[in-house]
């Protein structure tokens, strides 16, 4: 704690929060903010400085708006960067610890695996690792790392070194057929490097600035996130808007200097209220506000969002493509069963471990890492050892000298060991049945009867693995070196000795999920790498699928991609897939017009995480490599989350189409009180004054009330929207649009009616401009919910309406109740008469939004 109180944190350089300054300038260079000051400066020109006053204090109020609504995003990112903040294994007091990143000081021993993210510079102290450093130097291919101590033997052997003297979980054996045989590095490790195969310990040399990519830059080390179609789309609309309104704001002040006689000035006032009126300035914020709360209150379901852009995405999801193990189960294995050729064991009820299945259960745990990730690994280490206890069987801290890795070419590991015999090795293989069955190059009958027990015990959805032994003899040495390893494990001769199964019992959450899915119209593919009768009895068990069809990672491999998209329409089970087949499944659905969430947790998984729309890893045993590819985290690995995360991206997404359509629609009606008046030589009803006093309604409305609307009762009755729908498209827009022009023709046919009547300008204004304040809320209420009249959304819960109807009617009462706020306004005190037109006018508002309503364009 010493240390890091003196070092700071193990931070590179980046993007600091933005400061008040930051924000504050930015809304100075804001349109909105120019035309105020513009507004302001005129009415000071004019004589009447109590409506510069009025309005340059707005000015204030603006910032102070905007600046707690950045704050309020800004908490909730730096919220969620806490959470994707790098993670980091380390050696203190004995014991490993998960430590945050930021907290790795120098002196902290590292313990690194395959798919970790490098946390610090750092110097290997056992172990053997292969890592890509592509992000320093640009080279894509791994580079081997040695402890330096064994450096110049590696260099000297091109062989694999013995076993370090670290300690025992820090020895892993060296890796065969790869980068291992060349001449390995000195054992430097660099900050945001990544570890793609092997296991070691590591000793922080420097941390934050002080490693190589802190000294090359903040450029590097901070990263800015692309805007997302729906962001480019609404400033791509903004744009036109803000051109549209500067020429229709020029022809304004042109059309009443020259053709209603008004002083210069006066025009110059309406046409700025016009290109007030015109701009949509809430529509950023509401993007900005509702995806970042929005990733933020995905988050406390249990999913952390890495990338903003994929909330907006969730609403989308049709496919949701997941692996088995720890998504749909609970991802704590237990051995359940051993089965050789001839007999079965289950340790439910057993008192003791039979002879003869004492070498099949030693040949597991040899063939398995002494301190292994893997829950299966676990599972087996566990098992041996309540088992086999006080026999000659358990060798706990036997190191391999060298060790064949599972690959997508044989689905089986190998451990070779050095045994008592001169030049003789023992090897301990487990991995697929069929896969083991194959290495030891049985005859048919041998491998029919293996399938029938591995079948068997699938079909009880439990996951098989074969075991074998075998003996070696290399060829002779040289004192201190290595033998040359084959190539291979196909070049050895192996001995078949039986199989053990493993239970995973599926999550109690996942068949209510899964219903729900089906019920919004997300199709759910099962991924895996198990055996075909063990995904098809977890499916069973879930409800994942009545369908029995299954697509093996083999057959796939037979079809070309038009006969394997056709196959994929009839088929929700995939099994004995590798990463590569996850890729193109994806690929293909994807091309299909799918929008796809895919789950991963490995390094190979990466690719297919990067193709899917959201790809989604796995918090809990998901490698740093797979949770920097994906959108999404799922901090507990549930299948549930998923859901809760698709739910909540829905949710999401009809609140901001329904803050636009309020937007749209409110500004209809503005825009028309600020320029038909001028068109028809009448009085101006609407100055910057009104517009800025109602921005601060509509402001709020957008980026709080709809933000905090609850989900629809249909949210996950109804299917997905299409992908290419946008809440910009010509629907949504003109349903937004129509209601609009209705208040608008309802509020000018009332203030020809007025001017008929021969009211004054101040009557005239006082009626429309307070009908339009309570107007603001018949939209909002009218907006909630298209399904149903305006008036039933009262009773709804969303904490903020009736805040935001207590503020409505807190300003009218000072606009109109306020002597100098009245004239600064230019209203009238309302009579009787000024409140019957004002509520008939409201009434026939209510009316024209619910025809629109009925008569809706879906």
């Amino acid at each position: 704690m010493r240390r890091l109180a003196a070092e700071g944190p193990n931070l590179l350089p980046g993007s600091a929060p933005k400061s008040t300054w930051a924000i504050v300038q930015g809304v100075l260079t804001e349109p909105m903010f120019l035309m105020l000051l513009a507004a302001g400066g005129i009415y000071l020109a004019l004589g009447d400085r109590a409506e510069a006053l009025f309005l340059l204090g707005f000015v204030f109020v603006v910032i102070g708006i905007t600046l707690v609504q950045e704050r309020k995003t800004q908490r909730a990112l730096e919220s969620l960067r806490d959470l994707s903040a790098p993670r980091a294994l380390v050696l203190r007091d004995g014991q490993e610890q998960r430590i945050a990143g930021r907290d790795v000081v120098r002196g902290d021993i590292l313990v690194l695996h395959e798919g970790d993210r490098i946390a610090a510079d750092a110097q290997l102290l056992g172990g053997q690792l292969e890592v890509d450093e592509s992000l320093l130097t640009g080279e894509a291919v791994p580079v081997a790392k040695l402890p330096a101590a064994q450096d110049a033997q590696a260099s000297a052997s091109m062989g694999a070194p013995a076993a370090s003297a670290g300690p025992p979980q820090a020895r892993p054996a060296p890796l065969g057929g790869s980068a291992a045989h060349e001449v390995a590095s000195v054992g430097a490790l660099f900050a945001s490097t990544v570890v793609t195969r092997g296991v070691g310990l590591a000793e922080v040399r420097a941390t934050a600035a002080h490693t190589a990519v802190g000294r090359i830059g903040a450029d590097l080390a901070a990263t800015t996130e692309p805007p997302s179609v729906l962001q480019q789309r609404s400033r791509t609309l903004v744009r036109r808007l803000g051109a549209g309104a500067l020429v229709l704001a020029s022809a304004q002040v042109l059309l009443g200097w020259w053709w209603n006689d008004r002083p210069l000035l006066e025009s110059l006032l309406s046409g700025i209220a016009l290109a007030m009126a015109i701009l949509p300035e809430e529509i950023p914020v509401i993007l900005i506000v509702f995806l970042a709360l929005g990733a933020w209150r995905i988050s406390r379901q249990k999913v952390l969002t890495r990338r903003i852009t994929a909330v907006e995405a969730l609403g989308a999801i049709t496919v949701l493509a997941v692996d088995k193990t720890g998504t749909l189960t609970v991802n704590r294995m237990a051995v359940a069963g051993l089965a050789t050729a001839h007999a079965q064991f289950t340790p439910e009820g057993a008192d003791e471990l039979p002879e003869e299945f004492h070498r099949l259960a030693e040949f597991a745990m040899l063939a398995t890492p002494g301190d292994p990730f893997d829950p299966m690994e676990k599972a087996i280490q566990h098992f041996g050892h309540q088992w086999l206890a006080g026999t000659e069987h358990v060798h706990d801290g036997r190191e391999p000298e060298f060790e064949y890795a599972l690959s997508g070419e044989i689905l089986a590991m190998t451990r070779v060991f050095a045994s008592s015999e001169p030049a003789q090795h023992l090897l301990a293989t487990k991995g697929a049945p069929e896969a083991v069955a194959d290495l030891c190059h049985l005859d048919a009958a041998r491998q029919g009867a293996i399938r029938q027990q591995v079948e068997a015990m699938a079909e009880r959805g439990l996951r098989v693995l074969g075991v074998a032994r075998g003996r070696w003899s290399g060829a002779p040495a040289a004192p201190g070196a290595t033998p040359a390893w084959p190539q291979s494990q196909h070049d050895f001769d192996f001995e078949f000795l039986g199989l053990v199964a493993l239970a995973d019992l599926p999550r109690a959450e996942v068949p209510a999920a899964l219903a729900e899915c089906r019920r919004a119209g997300v199709r759910v593919v099962m991924m895996t790498g198990d055996h075909p009768a063990t995904a098809r009895a977890i499916a069973r068990a879930v409800g994942l699928s009545e369908r029995p069809d299954i697509v093996t990672g083999a057959e796939l491999e037979a079809l070309d991609d038009a006969a394997l998209r056709q196959r994929l329409q009839h088929v929700d089970l995939c099994a004995r897939l590798k990463p590569q087949h996850k890729l193109r499944l994806v690929q293909l659905l994807r091309e299909s017009g799918e929008v796809v969430a895919m789950t991963g947790d490995g390094v190979n998984d990466a690719p297919a995480l990067k193709a899917a729309d959201v790809g989604i890893a796995m918090g809990e045993r998901g490698t740093d490599v797979a949770r920097e590819a994906s959108a999404l985290v799922l901090l507990d690995d549930s299948f549930a989350r998923i859901v809760a995360a698709i739910r909540q991206g829905r949710r999401i997404d009809d609140n901001i189409r329904k803050a636009v359509r309020f937007v749209f629609a409110v500004h209809i009606p503005i825009i028309a009180l600020a320029l038909v008046p001028t068109l028809l030589h009448w009085p101006v009803l609407l100055l910057p004054v009104h517009i800025v006093l109602l921005e601060l309604l509509i402001d709020p409305a957008c980026s709080i009330v709809f933000e905090a609307e609850p989900e629809d009762p249909d949210l996950m009755e109804r299917p997905p929207r299409p992908a290419a729908d946008s809440p910009f498209a010509a629907a949504p827009l003109l349903h937004a649009v129509l209601q609009g022009l209705g208040m608008a023709a309802v509020l000018l046919a009332g203030q020809a009616w007025l001017v008929a009547q021969g009211w004054s300008e101040e009557q005239g204004r006082a009626v429309v401009f307070s009908t339009l304040v309570l107007g603001v809320m018949l939209l909002i209420l009218a907006n909630r919910d298209l399904s149903r009249p305006a008036w039933h959304g009262v009773t709804d819960r969303n904490p903020w309406l009736w805040r935001m109807a207590a503020a409505m009617a807190l300003l009218l009462v000072a606009v109109l109740g306020l002597p100098w706020l009245r004239q600064v306004m230019g209203l009238a005190l309302p009579g009787v008469g000024e409140l019957a037109a004002g509520a008939g006018m409201l009434a026939a508002c209510v009316v024209w939004l619910e025809l629109v309503r009925r008569f809706r364009i879906h």
